[in-house]
């Protein structure tokens, strides 16, 4: 003890030194610093903005000796008005944190003080995102000395550095947290036509894609989300190399195709609603998230290649019979059934179904049918 306290009276304060901590108590902790002995440090000195306890045993830390009455007292930040000159060129050379209060705005910045000294803050280095002047003005911040020039008369300092090293902390603990499958909740920073970008925390950005927002077909990513909303989401999947992020919405509901063969069978009739018309036909919703096809095949020969889509129009809604139902390839052909047609009435009731195939009914498609039709009759065994 008494060659540490000798060892004390050597170092003055304002000097930077490192040191292992090998003790964690209530409010303060103990730091190896060598041959110097063992240092004090404020429990608060080693907490994050949040209140959270940023080291543990056995981590190093570096510091400024700001005490050496009764021992070694260091500080990771130079406490406003605490510091001196000599401390403030100590922390621009280190690196380290000190404290300023935010003035006021002056021309291209704010005017801080810094230990009785008067520093500089351009309005870009006073924090990540653009604000307004009066937020900050009146506010203590923790500043990095970024220009120390005439003896400390001209400081010029930046709170953006500091935030931006934090950013870069979390953002590297944040993505090894990270797993395919995860459920996170992020803040929606900007839609575009493609999808959205989401910030899951610590400057961390996923895409939540167009194509992932929901199980139908989004027209328009921005009746989805918006920006500034909280949302919860899936993370699909995650590529360190390029640090890309692919995130899911839908994912969060059940796949409507799960109920597919439930719900539909081959040979039944549904109401559906043109999406699109297509070259090659027509898609049809059944319901959310479930679409089928009207292949051009099924619709009624008009002589020409593409006087068929002149039957169909994308809006409309019509009632359609399925063709098949390949529930592997999510993949549903349907076709649409003549207006007029007794097949074309929904059935409601087990008599309904009954009355929808009795005879007269078959004798009516017999005369007015779509080239579907004709073909199943074609596939019927002829009558000896």
């Amino acid at each position: 003890m008494f060659e540490a306290s000798l060892q004390a009276k050597r170092i003055g304060r304002g000097q930077t030194i490192d040191g292992t901590i090998v003790a964690i108590g209530p409010e303060v902790a103990l730091v190896d610093v060598g041959s110097k002995g063992e240092a004090a440090i404020e429990i608060a000195e080693l907490k994050d903005a949040d209140g959270n306890l940023e080291v543990a045993v056995g981590d190093r830390i570096q510091a400024t000796v700001v005490s050496t009455v009764g021992g070694l007292t260091l500080s990771r930040k130079l406490v406003r008005g605490a510091a001196t000159q000599r401390q403030l060129e100590e922390a621009y050379r280190t690196g380290l944190p000190v404290e300023g209060k935010v003035e006021k705005a002056v021309k291209g910045g704010y005017e801080v003080r810094l230990a009785g000294q008067r520093g500089f803050c351009p309005f870009s280095q006073i924090d990540i995102v653009r604000t307004e002047p009066p937020a900050h003005e009146g506010r203590v911040y923790s500043f990095r000395i970024i220009e120390y020039k005439e003896g400390g008369r001209n400081l010029v300092v930046s709170r953006r550095a500091l935030l931006e090293e934090e950013q870069r902390v979390s953002a590297a603990e944040l993505r090894r947290s990270l797993a395919v499958g995860a459920v996170i909740t992020g803040r929606v920073t900007s839609v575009r036509d493609f999808g959205a970008f989401v910030d899951l925390g610590g400057g961390v950005q996923g895409l939540l894609h167009v194509s992932e927002m929901g199980w139908s077909r989004v027209q328009d990513t921005s009746q989805v989300v918006k920006a500034g909303d909280q949302i919860t989401v899936k993370v699909l999947r995650l590529d360190e190399g390029q640090q890309k992020i692919s995130l899911g919405l839908k994912q969060l509901t059940a796949d409507p195709w799960s109920k597919v063969l439930d719900t539909y069978e081959v040979g039944q009739v549904v109401s559906g609603r043109v999406t699109r018309v297509a070259e090659f036909g027509a898609f049809v919703e059944l319901e959310p998230g479930v679409e089928a096809l009207a292949h051009v095949s099924t619709f009624a020969p008009t002589g020409r290649s593409e006087e068929w889509s002149k039957t169909v129009a994308a809006g409309t809604t019509a009632a359609v019979e399925i063709l098949s139902i390949d529930l592997d390839k999510k993949r549903i052909g349907v076709a649409l059934v003549p207006e007029g047609s007794s097949r074309g009435r929904i059935p409601a009731t087990a008599a309904d179904d009954a009355a929808q195939s009795s005879e007269p009914a078959e004798r009516e498609d017999a005369g007015f049918g779509s080239l579907a039709d004709k073909l199943r009759g074609a596939l019927r065994p002829r009558e000896k």
